[in-house]
């Protein structure tokens, strides 16, 4: 179960990052990469294979590698459009209306986002901006242990909003012999995506960056994976975009006496029951809130249908701080820049302004961050790993690229030429200061 640290243990241990750019890796995941290429690789050097493969030989590649990995082989690896069509039938309606909930949702928070071209004459002649979408986007949807439409929707919404032309999908296909999921095809049909691609893995990523003769070559891949996902994303960054390098996932709470012992529990097993390598963490300065919501985690977590995931999440990531003051945790919470950031105090507004890193600010205890990932409206795909001390959720911002627009007048050149000279002298760039005396001599 779920252990109590001071900071001081904390510190050494589960508020500790790895700062290594290649962790050690389990010894399952060796097990599993020797069993399918007969050798000991590593993970990227697995992945590098996987790429090089695709990028030869395109849909065969992905066949093959689908077969291999996901136990499958697609007779056909584009969904038929009538099928994701059909797919919101399948479902209850109060599911259809969840989802159609939650996309309206999502689509009004990322329609208030800030993002429009500019120009200005005050700086002489005509500067600014031009904002453009993105022409085509790649979206990874997980399979895995559990179907995640809300990654579809939270990834594809924002990039409708941008304006982009042709979103493309690419999610596992199920192990189970039914093929990809009804809810996430539903999804799909709920904000009018009929472009799936039943393959996952680095292999999908591959195709994403390369092209096959199924799948189109897109301008930047986003969207949350697994490990072989992650590294994909890596390796083909350079030849197009990616949204970032997601890890597993993680939960701070920072709570005083006065939350719900219960509530607080329950939001610490929605995060553990991701994945084991999930992050789970309470710091507050009470004992007694600390000890209820230990003895609250081992009463609710016994009939949830995840609770061997839980468990290990909890015990090897997981753990309940005991701080000094609710100052000492937002410092705390503000160094390990998480993910999530849920803040279960009685006064939780004054505390924004000193919590700089987080990829989202949960404030209060009705805020509860499961809505965050499914129906809130800002996007779930949120920076992990501590990289919220420089990066930000997807947004609309992700799915354009600025253009800087430069119209100088005559008299704004004739000003501006000289000391253009001067630095170019200055940096032994002899033909752009010729570039610039040109102009000044007027020849």
């Amino acid at each position: 179960m779920i252990s109590i640290y001071s900071v001081n243990e904390a510190k050494k241990t589960i508020l500790r990052r790895d700062s290594t750019l290649e962790p050690p890796v389990p010894q399952i995941i060796r097990d599993g990469l020797r069993r399918v290429f007969g050798e000991e690789l590593s993970p990227a050097e697995a992945v590098r294979r996987i790429l090089d493969d695709v990028r030869s030989r395109g849909d065969a590649a992905l066949r093959e590698w689908t077969e291999r990995l996901d136990y499958v082989r697609p007779a056909q690896l584009a969904i038929d459009p009538e099928a994701i069509r059909e797919a919101p039938a399948q479902l209850s309606p109060e599911l259809r209306d969840a989802l159609h909930l939650a996309a309206g949702r999502i689509r009004a928070f990322h329609a208030l986002q800030p993002v429009q071209s500019w120009t200005t004459d005050a700086l002489g002649g005509r500067l600014g901006q031009r904002v453009t979408p993105l022409r085509r986007v790649g979206i990874y949807v997980p399979g895995g242990t559990a179907p995640l439409p809300s990654s579809l929707l939270m990834s594809a919404i924002p990039a409708q909003v941008a304006g982009v032309e042709d979103i493309v999908v690419v999610t596992p296909p199920g192990r189970d012999g039914r093929g990809v999921p009804p809810v996430i095809l539903a999804a799909a049909a709920t904000i009018g995506i009929e472009k799936i691609f039943t393959v996952g893995g680095a292999q999908a990523i591959a195709a994403l960056a390369f092209g096959t003769e199924s799948i189109p070559r897109v301008d930047k891949i986003v969207g949350p994976g697994n490990l072989f996902v992650t590294l994909a994303k890596r390796q083909v960054f350079g030849l197009v975009g990616i949204d970032g390098l997601a890890g597993p996932t993680e939960t701070v709470v920072i709570a005083d006496e006065t939350a719900n012992p219960a509530w607080v529990a329950a939001d610490l097993l929605a995060q553990a029951e991701h994945d084991t390598l999930a992050t789970a963490i309470l710091l507050t300065p009470s004992r007694e809130l600390a000890q209820a919501v230990q003895a609250e985690l081992a009463r609710q977590m016994v009939n949830l249908s995840r609770n061997a995931i839980i468990t290990v999440s909890l015990v090897n990531q997981g753990g309940i701080i005991i701080t000094d003051d609710i100052d000492q945790a937002v410092a705390l919470a503000d160094e390990f820049a998480p993910e999530h950031l849920c803040v279960a105090t009685e006064s939780p507004g004054v505390l924004v302004e000193s919590l700089r890193n987080a990829g989202g600010l949960f404030l209060g205890e009705r805020s509860f961050e499961v809505l965050g990932d499914y129906i809130a409206g800002p996007s779930h795909t949120m920076p992990t790993g501590g990289t919220a001390r420089f990066a930000s959720p997807l947004s609309v911002i992700d799915f354009v690229k600025i253009t800087s627009l430069i119209e100088l007048d005559d008299r704004t050149t004739a000003a501006l030429a000289p000391a253009a000279a001067r630095l170019a002298h200055a940096e032994a760039l002899t033909a752009h200061a010729s570039a610039a005396e040109l102009r000044m001599s007027g020849k």
